[in-house]
């Protein structure tokens, strides 16, 4: 009796410490945070301010490996090995995320940023990151949020990922295992810490600016693909330069784009910002090569922020890049295709700020509505993801994600923010209900949401403040045969979504915040 009472005893505890652990895993970061933001400035326009800072958050690369079969996978019982370069006696590897598990790094091939803008219109100032990352959680942007100093007066924080597939993992979930998490704890409290520094300096920074917008909504297309039907893409090129108003020279610029920065794709084992890179390099520094130049640079400190990239936005290996000094089309995935995307994307922007269609500001009002949401976390793998600790993020009530959308406007543009890879044809419109579709509805995400944006250009910024993956139309929808358009085969994307009701509960959260503003 005494052996069963002490193994009933002893299972209880391992029951106990196993309820406790993944309690711990699923429960709310930040309980009872939540934004509810609404700043309708009156009708006095003000002068601008604008700050920019960059800081690079590059990890350092502690061990290097040796890949003898060539598939990018760490894989000792293969015959791969580490190189122990700091004798502690493991290997400390920094996973890259995207493609798969178990890809470490080897080295760096180009610094990875946090890039800061910051608007500041007299009343309302507005911080803008955009990092080099695969995805910063919401967990995560709330903290960087409680970590600026009050004395900065931000009223907004909006930290952007790229979508970076050639960075470390901050999501986790491309790991040494789809059981253990791809993020590095200390490394992400340093990128924690330099963002906040970066913020810091952008608003210390702050000078009496004028803002020139500017757009290319079609030439895009020439250098991204869509990867899933409906082929529908966002290709415009949106860009906004601030010029400092007694020096007369650039302070900085944003540029927005939606493509995936995965040109180098799934073997590459550099740190690298991929085409982001590029483009940040040629707007800033211009476009030249053995004495020939296609564009001088602006100056100040380029901020490149994704668009829409789901769908699948992508320029795989097979898409082909012409080189801007020769014409010659590049394929596979190299750095000198990745560079090419970048400085044809590069030179489209230089040539958008010469054209007639610039419109220059010196004086706007910042409106800005923000709030909290919240969506079913439906997909059963990241349940076990969060469950398991491998994506460190808490959950509200029983399973569900809060997150947060937000809108704003500066002088005629208008700016909403999506926390993940919204499929465009919700930006632009074409949503469609296929055969083989899982939900036998019609388009629930109509008219596109640009159709609610008010001026002359209209950004939209992906991955801001969240990353809860694919934003799919549920009329769009695929898990189950038969799958859309009668394919063989099951999409991609629905893996690495929250689940259905996704899409429709951003798509109504941000067109509630469009009506509310355009009302005011």
């Amino acid at each position: 009796m005494k052996i069963v009472k002490r193994s009933l005893i002893f299972i209880l505890i391992i029951l106990l410490f196993g309820v406790g652990f993944l309690y711990n895993n699923i429960s709310d970061k930040h309980p009872g945070y939540t934004i509810d933001i609404n700043i309708n400035t009156p009708s006095t326009i003000r002068k601008l301010k604008v700050g920019f800072a960059k800081i690079p958050i590059t990890p350092d690369i502690p061990d290097s490996w040796n890949d003898i079969n060539n598939n990018a996978k760490y894989d000792p019982e293969k015959g791969d090995s580490y190189d122990d370069l700091n004798d502690n006696g493991q290997f400390d590897a920094v996973w890259i995320a995207g493609f798969h598990n178990r890809r470490p790094a080897q080295g760096i091939h180009d610094d990875i940023w946090a890039r800061v803008m910051v608007v500041d219109d007299g009343q309302t100032r507005i911080a803008i990151v955009g990092l080099d990352v695969v995805g910063f959680l919401n967990d995560e942007v709330i903290d960087i949020r409680k970590a600026l100093p009050k004395e900065l007066k931000l009223d907004y924080t909006i930290v952007s990922s790229t979508h970076n597939h050639e960075g470390p993992d901050l999501v986790g979930i491309w790991g040494e295992s789809p059981f253990k998490s791809g993020v590095d704890i200390d490394y992400m409290q340093d990128v924690k810490d330099k963002t906040v520094l970066a913020i810091t300096r952008a608003v210390e920074s702050l000078r009496p600016a004028k803002l020139r917008f500017a757009q290319d909504l079609e030439n895009g297309a020439n250098f991204v693909m869509d990867t899933r039907l409906p082929e529908e893409m966002d290709p415009g090129i949106r860009i906004i330069q601030a010029i400092d108003i007694e020096a007369d020279t650039t302070l900085g610029s944003l540029v927005s784009w939606g493509n995936h920065p995965e040109t180098l794709w799934s073997k590459n084992l550099l740190i690298s910002s991929d085409f982001p890179h590029y483009i940040r390099e040629s707007v800033e520094k211009g476009i030249k090569r053995n004495g020939s130049v296609l564009a001088e640079g602006l100056g100040g400190t380029a901020v490149y922020i994704s668009s829409s990239v789901g769908g699948l936005m992508t320029t795989r290996p097979s898409f082909p890049i012409p080189d801007p000094f020769t014409g010659k089309n590049l394929s596979g995935a190299t750095y000198e295709k990745t560079e090419a995307q970048g400085q044809q994307i590069g030179l489209l922007v230089l040539n958008a700020l010469k054209s007639d269609y610039v419109v220059e500001i010196e004086k706007a009002n910042i409106n800005l509505i923000a709030k909290t949401i919240s969506i079913p976390l439906a997909n059963n793998n990241f349940r076990l993801g969060f469950a398991l600790g491998v994506i460190r993020h808490g959950t509200t009530g029983w399973m569900n994600v809060r997150t947060e959308v937000s809108a704003f406007e500066i002088g005629p543009a208008s700016f909403i923010t999506v926390p993940g890879e919204i499929y465009p044809e919700i930006v632009n419109g074409g949503v469609v209900a296929p055969p083989g579709q899982d939900y036998r509805i019609s388009p629930l995400e109509v008219p596109p949401l640009r159709s609610f944006m008010s001026g002359q250009f209209k950004f939209v910024f992906g991955l801001a403040n969240d990353e809860v993956g694919y934003i799919i139309p549920k009329s769009e929808w695929d898990e189950e045969p038969p799958y859309l358009y009668n394919n063989n085969n099951s999409p991609y994307g629905e893996e690495n979504s929250l689940g259905p009701e996704t899409a429709p509960i951003i798509y109504h959260g941000i067109v509630d915040l469009l009506e509310r503003m355009n009302n005011d």
